[in-house]
Order: structure tokens, then C-alpha cells, then sequence
């Protein structure tokens, strides 16, 4: 039986629909991101979940136990914002027990409990130290060590990195996974970046317009997208039309295509059908704009040394894999 399930779940703001019909499965201990834009009902579907945010209908279950008509304080769940939403007149140490003591969990009973969670989230040292005094990474620790000081059955994180700088974001995001492989506690993450998303997560539903247009692994995912919306905003898929893609491939194509940059190779040896349009250095990626056939292309190639670089306005040879040949809606 899955651990959460949530049941034909609708919510609308006057005539205006956020979700219609959502319904999905979680396992016991799962590690589930719901990824998608601003806008397509992700952090108001969280909300519902935590009881922030009324329902019209439908049910969400935890354990069994329909929570719709629980208070938020019942539900057992923790949660953790964007913003850290600590208490400034208060230590580490006093913010992280706020939560024990909205459970009646005072003095001997709390303190060990408080100072494991810091532990947890690497703060041990600065349990006596003020929200002022923090960095916002160490502040965004001290609001994840409150909501697991209380034990919650279930962990919703509401977009909690995008506030951060990439470094800090990078090592907070594999923190929060191995707290959670560790705890093995069933965890809902929300965000609108396909890295933290495809990193972090044993699945993903990624939503459009109050819709779950797709859920799987990463892997199912990235190479499987089900329509042009998935591709898009997966990866940096090249999406062509019929007749594009029949002029690229040169053979007669029915349906739309994605095929994902990294799939293509380029070479200057046989047939120079490529023009290098520009290129730009993004780490260990180089991504060439390429102009083929007269179609449009982004192509991703490993960055391994110069000799591998192609100037602007050189004519090369495109290679691409059919297995990497996407259908999509």
C-alpha cells in the first residue's frame, strides 16, 4: 500500500482551477520532487498536503489516514520554505525546539533531541549563535533541523535552495539526500530546477497547468519525454517539426522529434553539412548553435581539449544517434 496517496484532489480560487483531478502514489521512505514552472499548482498542491491550503475535494492520505479534515498541527507532517522563517530574538538552539514545544516537549526531554537535529544538519557549534549571525545556507540548516526535530512522518520542502548561491545550493541539496536515505523518511521536494530535480530524486512529476503530465525516475524521464512540454523543459532537448526533422535526417518523418544535444557529434570529416552558428564555454560542456540543412540546432560536446573546439563560421559533419530519436506529442 503506498504511504501517501493523494485522490482525485481539486482546488480553484473563484473560477480560476489551480489543480483539476490530481491523483498520485507514494512509497514509504520515497524521495519525490514535483518539478515544474511557476505557476502549475506545485507549491499549492504541498500546501494542501501540509493542510496550509484547503481542498475542494477530493483526499489525501498519509498511512491510510485521510487528512483533509485534520488541522495542520495534527498531520505529522514537517515543513521547511523559501524563506527560513526563523525567529530572530531566539538562538539556533531555541528556534529548533519551537517545534517541540508547540508538542509539549520541554527541558530534559527536548534538549537532546534538539541538539541531535543540529548534529543532523552539522550546526552543533552554533546552537548559542542568533539567525543574524548565520549565513543563509546555516539559516536554511537551522529551519531543516526544526522540522526534523519533531519527527514528522512526512517532509515537505518547499523550494528551500532557490534563495541560495550555486555552491552552497550544490552541497545543502546532497545534505538534505543523505539526511533523508538516513532517516528513510518519505519526502516531497518542490522546484522549478531540472538539476535539483534530477539529482535529488527517486521520482519525479513533473506538472503543467495543475496537471502530473509525467512521473518516473530521472533516467525515464530525460530520455523518454511524453510530449513537446516534457522535452522543453527537460534538458535542453531540440524539439523539430515533421518536416524540419525529414529535412535534417533526410528521410520522410511523420511526427514531431526531440533529440537531446549530447546526442549529436560533430566532426570535420565527410559531408561539411553544418555551419557552427556560435559557441559558448558552460564548464566542461561546450554548446555549439548549429544551422543544418537549414534547421536549427543546439549541440552539447565534452569539453576535453582545444583541439576539440570549433570556431564560429567553420563547416562540420553531423552525427546523430538513432536511439536518441524521441516521438513526442
Amino acid at each position: 500500500m503506498s504511504f501517501v496517496s493523494i485522490q482525485n484532489l481539486q482546488k480553484s480560487y473563484g473560477a480560476s482551477a489551480v489543480f483539476n483531478d490530481i491523483n498520485c502514489e507514494i512509497g514509504r521512505g520515497e524521495f519525490v520532487t514535483l518539478l515544474g514552472p511557476s505557476g502549475c499548482g506545485k507549491s499549492t498542491l504541498l500546501r494542501c498536503i501540509a493542510g496550509l491550503t484547503a481542498v475542494d475535494s477530493g483526499r489525501i492520505l498519509l498511512d491510510g489516514q485521510d487528512l483533509v479534515p485534520q488541522s495542520p498541527q495534527k498531520r505529522g507532517i514537517g515543513m521547511v520554505f523559501q524563506s527560513y522563517a526563523l525567529f530572530p530574538n531566539m538562538s539556533v538552539e531555541q528556534n529548533v525546539a519551537f517545534g517541540l514545544r508547540m508538542q509539549k516537549i520541554k527541558g530534559q526531554d527536548s534538549r537532546p533531541r534538539v541538539l541531535e537535529a543540529l548534529r543532523m544538519v552539522e550546526l552543533q557549534d552554533f546552537a548559542s549563535r542568533y539567525p543574524h549571525q548565520l549565513s543563509g545556507g546555516q539559516c536554511q540548516r537551522v529551519a531543516l533541523a526544526r522540522s526534523l526535530v519533531t519527527r514528522p512522518r512526512l517532509l515537505l520542502l518547499d523550494e528551500p535552495l532557490s534563495a541560495l548561491d550555486a555552491r552552497i545550493r550544490k552541497h545543502l541539496r546532497e545534505q538534505i539526500r543523505q539526511i533523508q536515505r538516513e532517516l528513510g523518511l518519505t519526502t516531497i521536494f518542490v522546484t522549478h530546477d531540472q538539476e535539483e530535480a534530477l539529482t535529488m530524486s527517486d521520482r519525479i512529476f513533473l506538472m503543467n497547468q495543475g496537471r502530473i503530465v509525467q512521473s518516473g525516475d530521472a533516467e525515464s524521464l530525460y530520455t523518454a519525454p511524453v510530449d513537446a512540454f516534457a522535452a522543453g523543459f527537460i534538458g535542453n532537448y531540440n524539439l523539430l517539426d515533421a518536416q524540419s526533422a525529414s529535412r535534417l535526417l533526410q528521410r520522410t518523418v511523420n511526427s514531431r522529434l526531440a533529440i537531446r544535444p549530447e546526442a549529436i557529434a560533430l566532426s570535420l570529416e565527410g559531408e561539411r553539412e553544418g555551419l557552427v552558428r556560435s559557441h559558448s564555454l558552460l564548464g566542461n560542456v561546450i554548446r555549439y548553435r548549429i544551422e543544418a540543412r537549414g534547421v536549427e540546432l543546439v549541440v552539447d560536446v565534452l569539453n576535453r581539449s582545444a583541439a576539440d573546439l570549433h570556431a564560429d563560421g567553420e563547416r562540420v559533419s553531423l552525427s546523430i544517434d538513432p536511439t536518441a530519436l524521441c516521438e513526442v506529442a
